[in-house]
């Protein structure tokens, strides 16, 4: 079986580097944020281009956590995405606010930018933008609505770690950006974790007391907080990993050629990468009528694919009491035909070979 993702792989590869680096940890006798987390934010967040990082347990909680700082809460409005994983709505929901979506541009599956505006009301308070699949969202236009409109913008760069936006990579952009670090990720733990980065010192005071019991000081407490402490094992993981992901984001990024040049003339709908974009395909999702008949025939020659997403978030149960006011016909339509194919560093060329011949027995 051709794998969707092969953490194995990536593991022996820097085997060495993560034992090192874990038996470090071990051997400190401390595990919860301690130096290699303080590494961690100062490295990750110097690599992304902010001046400030604070670590938390899971992108989920970054987002939530980012939210709160800002003080989005009852009554509020945030402008985002359905077509985007559940976490970047439930944060907004979690926090009392009411998600307001926007349609996605059907070429990059990001929000639809010429749909913003019209969605802006007095009770509008941030704009939440996905970096999906590792393209930017177009941030030129977001920045500039929301200045005009005295709104706050929270990246959720989940899926983007390395992706530029016009030379700068996404996360530093907006007031704050929020990164996962689920295993699978381009830059994964081997757990959850996740990363807040901003340049504002007075939300990395409030986000540093957030995560931790809305304490600073221990049994002091300012206010309500939670438990979201990224701990020092899966910080010293990532600070080890953080020193190969641009070659691995490269590696992405000459595979992803490759697929575009295999299926060029074929009938499915492969993936844009924008005159403004560093695109770091953390997923390769194209496109084809007969979806589902296509992903029977791949997994019946021994490739794995999967869906990311079927259902909206507007459409799923749990949301089923959310006042959806405007039509989202690009979000309802590319769920129904949108298919990821495997993406890994570590994917050799004669198995792309295999799968983009599976795909034109299937389809042509």
């Amino acid at each position: 079986m051709i794998p969707l993702v092969d953490l194995k792989k990536e593991y022996e590869e820097i085997r060495e580097e993560i034992t090192h680096a874990i038996e470090r940890v071990v051997r400190s006798g401390w595990y919860i944020l301690g130096q290699e987390v303080e590494q961690l934010e100062s490295e990750f967040s110097a690599y992304v281009g902010a001046k400030h990082g604070i670590g938390v347990n899971s992108g989920s909680d970054a987002l939530l956590l980012a939210l709160q700082a800002l003080g989005i809460g009852h009554g509020d409005e945030v402008i985002s995405v359905s077509h985007t994983f559940i976490s970047t709505v439930d944060a907004i929901v979690r926090n009392r606010a009411s998600p307001i979506f926007v349609d996605i541009d059907p070429v990059t599956y990001c929000i639809d930018v010429a749909k913003i505006e019209a969605r802006i009301t007095k009770r509008t308070k941030a704009i939440l933008p996905v970096h999906l699949y590792g393209h930017p969202a177009d941030m030129d236009p977001i920045m500039e609505i929301a200045k005009r409109y005295k709104l706050y913008v929270i990246e959720d760069a989940c899926q983007a770690h390395g992706a530029e936006y016009k030379g700068q990579k996404v996360g530093s952009i907006g007031h704050l950006g929020c990164f996962s670090f689920y295993p699978a990720k381009n830059l994964g733990a081997y757990g959850d974790a996740g990363m807040i980065v901003t340049n504002d010192e007075e939300l990395v005071h409030k986000l540093k007391m957030l995560r931790n019991y809305g304490q600073l000081q221990k049994y002091y407490h300012d206010f309500i907080g939670v438990n979201s402490r990224l701990d020092e094992i899966q910080a010293t993981t990532l600070r080890v990993k953080l020193k190969h992901l641009d070659r691995w984001n490269d590696k992405r990024r000459e595979l992803a050629q490759l697929y575009a040049r295999l299926l060029n003339d074929s009938k499915v709908i492969i993936p844009v990468e924008k005159d403004y974009a560093k695109h770091v395909y953390h997923l390769y999702v194209i496109r084809a009528q007969g979806r589902d008949r296509l992903q029977q025939h791949l997994l019946q020659n021994e490739v794995q694919t999967q869906i990311h997403y079927p259902i909206p978030v507007h459409r799923q149960k749990a949301y089923s009491g959310l006042t959806v006011s405007s039509s989202l016909p690009a979000t309802e339509m590319i769920c129904r035909e949108i298919l990821s194919l495997p993406m890994n560093p570590f994917l050799r060329e004669d198995e792309a070979f295999t799968i983009v011949e599976s795909i034109r027995n299937a389809i042509g």
